[in-house]
This record gives C-alpha cells, structure tokens and sequence, in this order.
C-alpha cells in the first residue's frame, strides 16, 4: 500500500472572505514572519512518541494522549478563540501547579512566583506605557511648535519652555521673547510686514506637509496596521478574535513614531485612542515574558484589557475613567481579577507620567479648570441644549465619515493613501494658519476654551470691559464683551466649521488617528460661544424672570469655560455613546469635581439623542464596516427565531460532513480536509446513529496527522484513527492505529432545534463560542457557527448579512 504523503500544499482552502473568519483555509507555514507570533511556536522542537500494543498484540498504535503535540490548540491568523477551551486549560494548569505546590519547596516558590506574575504584568506595562506617553507628549509639543518657529538657545526647547529660560520675558508677552524666532525672522532678520506673513504661512504649511507624509509613508511601508484610532480591532480582537501582528512590535514602534508625526502635522485628530493601541502593544509583547499569557489566549485578553485601560490612564491623566473605559467601551470578558488588575496598571501608568511631568505643570490632568462660581438650577436648560447638538452632531459625524469610509474602500481613491493624506493635510494647515484658534494645537484650544477668565488672563477670550470699582478679590463679576470677545467668537466660528468638516475626512486616514481630542473641540467651542452668549444675556437683561433669582447686577453668574466643557463632553458621548467612563474621565480631565451633574445630564441626553438617530456609535459603526466577527454585548435580540432556522447545513444543502469515532481510516479524514474548508468536524459513534461523540478542530487533525507520518512507523494512509479510549479489533495483518482523543473536545457545547435563537445568541454572547452543535433527540443534526449568528442579526436587521465578513 503506497504511504500517501500529507504535504502542508495539500490543505490549501478557500482563503475568500466568506471563508476567512471561521476557517483555516490557507496552507500551513509556521515560519516565524509575523511579529506576533502565534502561541506554542516550539513547534519544531522534538516530540515524544508514545507507542502501544494493539489489541491484536502486533499492532503498534501512536498516543498523544500522555505528550499534547506542540501548535495543536493554537489558532490560525483570523479565526475566533474557543474561549470555553482556554478557560479550561488554565484551571487545568493552575490545578497541576497548586497541587506539586506541596511536594517540594521548588514548587511552591514556583507556584508563588505564577500567581504574582499578573501583577508583575501590571507594573512593566504600566511603566512602558506611561514612559512611552510622556515621550509622545513631549515630542508632539516640541514639533508642534516646529511648525512656527525655533529656539536659538536649544533647538530642542519646545516655544513655551523656551520662553520659560529667558530672562527678558514679561508676564503680559509671555509668548514672546528674544530666544524664540519664528521662520520669517531666521530668514529675512524680522517678523513683521507682509513678506514675513507669507513666509512664516509657506513655513508651516510646508511642515505640516513633510510631518504627515513621513507619517503615511512610514505606516504603509513598515506597519499596514498602525494607521487609524485601533479601538475598533482592540475590541474585536479583546472579544477573541486573532490578527496577528495587529499588537506587534513593529507596529508598536511605527505607532508611535508616527503618532507623534501626524499630531505635530496640525491634522483635525488626537492622540488619545491610539494610545490604547500603543498601551495594548506594550501589554501583548510583554506577556512573551511569561508562559502564563503566552500560551492561553483567553488569559492574554484579560492583560489586553488592563493595558486599554492604562492607555486611557495616560492619554487623558484619568485613572479611574481608564478602567470604567475598558469596563463599558473595549473589553468583552471583564472579570473581578481584571477590574483590580486594570486599576493597578492604571495607576502605575498615571504615576510614571506624572514622573515625566510632560505637561511642564506638574499636574497629571490635561486641562485642569478652576471655576470660582457654582453653576444654577437653571442653567440645566442649555446644558441639556449641549447635550442634543452632541447626540445630533455625533449622528451626522458618524453618517459622514462612514460613507467616506466606505468610498475609500469602494472606489480608486484607496489606492492613493498618501496622495489623500497629503491633500487632506494640505486644505487643513492652509485654512488653519490664518486662525489663530485653529494654527494652535488641538489640546491648546480646548485648554484655552475651558479656562475662566481672570485678572491675569489676557486672551482675546478675556478682553471685557472692565469695571475695577465692582470687583471683589479674585472674583470677575460679568462684564459686557470688549472687541476682542466678539473678534474671538467669529473666529471661533469659522474654526468650528473647519473642525465639523475637516475631521470627517481626517479620521480613517492611513495615519494614527484619535477622534477624543477633535470631537471635544467641537464640544468646547459650541459650548463657549454658547456661554459668552448666557453670559452676556445676564449682564444685559439681569432683571429677566430667569435671571432675577440668581443673578443680580454685578454678580459673577455664568462661567462660559463651563459651557465649553460641557459641550466638550456632550459631542464625545454622542461620536462614541459613552457615559459613566465619559463623565469620570471628564471630571478628572479637569478638576471640576463639582460639575459632575451638567456633565451627566450632557453625556445622557447625548446618547439618547444620538441612539434615537442611529443605535451605533463611531466604534462599532467602523467594526460593521470592515466586517469584523464582533458580537455586541449590547445590543438586544428579540426576534422569534429557532436554531433550526439559522443552523447549517440547510434544507436542500448536502449533508453535514462528520467524522466517525473509531472507523474511518487516514486517507478517509484527509480527503475530508482536502474537500471542506470547515474549521472542525462534529465527531459521531457512527454514521447510521449520528450520537454526538465531541468535535475535532481541523488546525489540530492536520497538525496530528503531520507529526504521526513523520515521527511514527506504521501510519500509512489505510491507518484507523480513533477517538476511544479503547482501539477496536482488527485483523493481525492491520497497519497501526492512529489514537487523536487527546485532541477531540468532548464536551461541546450543544443547544436542540427548538432552542429560541434568542437564548442561542445570549449563550454566544456569554460564553464567546465558536460554533454550538443541533441536536434533535440527542441525534446531530447540524451546527451554529459565530459568523451564522452575525448572518443572522444582520439579516433580521434588514442589513446585509455578507457585510459579516473580514475584509
């Protein structure tokens, strides 16, 4: 009987989209080429072989029942975890560890050194992401302000700490002095007159254009996947999807670097959710540090969370909205274990940039606020206004952007990422420089829009009449607008419109890309032009009914930078529909600890508003649109649907492909292999009672037959392999038998065809399941895939249920 080779050529599948998400369907290559690579990659190392009389007592048969194969239990590039397994495998391997605890002091050290290795975790991706955002800070300032001019006393002097070391600066021209040229003055000698104007323009359009290209140019040349915000794949991935390399190294650097390019190249986009992307990397690379994390997906996603949370701990200097972040935004499997474990990666993580001190202020927070007048009852009315134009401007945003999107990935213009990113960042610093509302950083703005007017302000936001004879210590009662507050609105005005408009086209690029920072922007100066208008109001019409209980004549009533703060977190909840994390990373943003009520009434009136127009926020519209398997958590299924209705195969379709227990020979299972492109086999007693024995995973088959042709005599291609504890009776003259039951899951998870497919979706939800077998009478009848319940949410929808794919 010739042996027939198995070759890894030999199992190329489909490698279709349609097939891509539940199927391995592309030739094995366990190369090391990706820089994440998968679990188990001692692969090529030596294996032990078991061998075993028959019952015939000359048949030899191979067990890997004793040894697990190294690769069988890992996962091919885009397929979906089995979370119920690798739950399983840890308490197995916390099992076997407690209990040699007790035989020797080894054992128990090593025992001891396991459980502290999470936290140990915890402190190493805390301390990277913290050091690694206070770098990006301080770099992004420094080239931010690259962009208008230079220090001549230390080219690495960002304007403002230039400025700081001068000893001719005064407190009213704080931004000016001798040591800080701009471009027009390094190269003509002055900065006044028109030709200057025009030089210092070109200059920092120029830039901003050299900034954005080495940003794309790098992202497609070295990391595809660092482009964009990364919370929509951190959020697939967290509820146990695998792409590989999407938490590399590679990618983390490129990241990085390029992050820091496209924040200084004055793009209408943030830092903030890409470095969720960065603290996640940090987090995935650095659990190759310990067997623990590295071998179990499902105990990676619980780092992965904690590491999210970090991010947002060091993006916004909020530790406690980072883990109500990762808690009701980005992760799917959040228990008790990672809530202590997220808070303590959060505070390292805050700790270690308050260390750096990036912000120069020695405070954490990024906007810290000092409002010295409490707000009123009433006052709730246009606050509630700021919360519906957030639910109606997140609406729009989201419409906008996904159908720009999508035309990106439809039509030619995808094919030109850096000519579009070149264009975008071209309209964007050639409108932004002759505002000085939009030449200035983002952060810089919402600062600037939060803060209260006082003695020792001399923004153009302050310039009041002032009354000095009505003024009582610290306190600025309201005062009539002078001419710059109403230069400041107008122009804050045209900036708004650059921001609505601009950052549609921004977010998606093939660059970093935040959406927190522009969306709060647009927030923030809604809610100052607002304020000033409240404000003015009052001080004209203080004898109104609504303004006669509070607010007398020469009293400080409404504080404007509150209104922009609360404009700043309605448009936020409405882009992203959070609340409880949005109005504690908000209060701890600023410092405004005792406007915790305008900012819940903002954040909640923003969803409602926004949920009303259309149920998905930016995340999970994005996620939908690139076809990622993610089962939303929150999202309700109530239509009266049964198992039958949704499993394969259907009426009509050719018969659901199993394999038998103990009667099938090799070249029976590889032809199976070779012909289905399915991720696993239901594993029946016989295929006359179709009895539910357990499922096979395809990876595993493959990889075990593989081995057993090289490292056993006796396999040959009439070989039985069985899933029994016991080999059947064969003949003497048989070749040897193939024993896989160490690999047959024998427990899979089954439901009836009467199961409502309401309970069917919630035990997907619940347990993060691959595929869930029909039975009927304890008969096999079919199976329920993740991507068949994606179908079929899609298509009770009135969706398109292909769009369920990953492309």
């Amino acid at each position: 009987m010739n042996n027939k080779g198995f070759r890894r050529g030999s199992f190329q599948g489909s490698t279709s989209d349609e097939d891509m998400v539940e199927i391995a369907g592309r030739a094995l290559d366990f190369s090391i080429t990706d820089d994440d690579p998968p679990l188990d990659r001692e692969m090529l190392g030596g294996f032990s072989l078991y061998n075993g009389g028959g019952m015939n007592g000359t048949s030899q048969m191979m067990d890997f029942l004793e040894e697990p194969l190294p690769g069988v239990g890992t996962y091919e590039d885009f397929n979906t975890i089995d979370w119920v397994r690798e739950k399983s495998r840890d308490r197995d391997r916390h099992r076997e560890i407690a209990s040699k605890s007790k035989e020797s002091t080894w054992a128990l050290i090593h025992s001891v050194s396991d459980a502290f290795s999470g936290w140990l975790l915890m402190l190493l991706i805390g301390l990277l992401a913290g050091s690694l955002a206070g770098l990006i800070d301080i770099s992004a300032h420094w080239m931010t302000d690259l962009k208008e001019g230079l220090c001549l006393s230390g080219f690495w002097f960002n304007h403002e700490h230039c400025c700081w070391n001068s000893n001719e600066t005064t407190f009213e021209d704080r931004d000016k002095c001798p040591e800080w040229e701009s471009w027009s003055q390094l190269i003509i000698g002055h900065g006044e007159g028109a030709f200057a104007y025009i030089l210092n323009y070109f200059m920092y359009v120029l830039w901003a254009l050299v900034f954005s290209l080495l940003a794309v140019l790098l992202v497609r040349g070295f990391a595809p996947y660092a482009c964009g915000s990364g919370i929509p794949e951190i959020k697939t991935i967290l509820s146990g999807f695998i792409i590989r390399g999407y938490l590399g190294k590679w990618t983390l650097i490129i990241k990085t670097v390029t992050l820091v390019l496209a924040v200084s190249s004055g793009l209408s986009l943030g830092k903030e959710g890409p470095l969720v992307h960065v603290a996640c990397c940090c987090g995935n690379i650095l659990c190759h540090l310990f067997t623990k994390y590295r071998k179990n997906e499902a105990k990676r996603r619980e780092v992965l969370s904690a590491a999210a949370a970090a991010g947002v701990s060091v993006a916004f200097g909020a530790p406690i909205g980072g883990v109500l972040f990762s808690l009701e935004e980005v992760s799917y499997y959040f228990p008790l274990k990672t809530l202590w474990r997220s808070f303590f990666a959060a505070l390292v993580a805050a700790f270690t940039l308050r260390s750096i001190n990036p912000f120069g202020n020695s405070r954490l927070v990024l906007f810290y606020v000092e409002f010295h007048t409490p707000w009123h009852l009433l006052e709730l009315v246009p606050f509630i206004l700021l919360g519906i134009f957030g639910g109606l401007w997140g609406s729009f945003f989201i419409r906008s952007n996904i159908a720009w999107c999508r035309r990106r990935k439809t039509t030619k213009l995808g094919k030109y990422p850096v000519l579009e990113v070149l264009v975008v960042t071209a309209i964007t610093a050639v409108l932004a420089f002759p505002n000085e509302y939009t030449r200035m950083s983002t952060s810089e703005l919402i600062s600037e829009l939060f803060n209260d007017c006082g003695l020792l302000d001399f923004s153009k936001l302050c310039e009041y009449v002032n009354d000095f004879n009505s003024t009582t210590g610290d306190v600025l009662p309201d005062r009539a607008a002078g001419p710059g507050v109403y230069t400041a609105m107008w122009q804050l005005a045209l900036a708004l419109i650059l921001k609505v408009f601009i950052t549609i086209f921004t977010f998606g690029m093939k660059v970093p890309s935040g959406l927190f920072i522009p969306s709060m922007a647009v927030g923030a100066i809604v809610g100052r032009l607002l304020g000033v208008g409240m404000e003015q109001l009052a001080y004209y019409h203080h004898d109104w009914t609504i303004f006669s209980g509070w607010c007398s004549q020469g009293a400080d009533c409404i504080t404007p930078g509150l209104y922009a703060m609360v404009g700043a977190a309605a448009c936020l909840g409405g882009v992203t529909r959070m609340t409880v994390s949005l109005v504690v990373i908000m209060f701890e943003l600023t410092g405004g600890l005792e406007y915790i009520v305008p900012l819940m009434a903002a954040a909640m009136t923003s969803k409602w508003v926004a949920d009303a127009i259309g149920r998905e926020g930016i995340y999970d519209a994005h996620i939908r649109l690139n076809g990622y398997p993610f089962l939303e958590a929150k999202e309700e299924f109530s239509h009266k649907t049964l198992a039958m209705d949704v499993m394969r195969p259907r009426r009509n379709d050719p018969v659901l492909t199993v394999i038998t227990q103990d009667s099938m020979m090799v070249e029976d299972v590889e032809a199976i292999i070779n012909e289905t492109t399915y991720s696993g086999y239901p594993v029946v007693v016989s295929r006359e009672s179709q009895r539910l024995v357990g499922f096979v995973l395809r990876r595993d088959l493959i990889i075990s037959i593989e081995n057993a042709r090289k490292k056993q005599d006796g396999i040959v291609s009439t070989s039985i392999i069985y899933f029994t504890d016991h080999s059947p009776p064969l003949p003497p003259s048989s070749p040897s038998m193939l024993k896989l039951r160490s690999i047959l899951d024998l427990s899979p998870f089954t439901v009836t065809d009467q199961t409502p497919m309401e309970i069917v979706v919630d035990i997907f939800r619940k347990l993060g399941l691959r595929q869930c077998l029909v039975t009927h009478n304890g008969k096999l009848l079919g199976i329920i895939t993740k991507k068949d319940v994606l179908k079929h949410i899609a298509q009770m929808a009135n969706q398109d249920p292909d769009s369920i794919l990953f492309n």
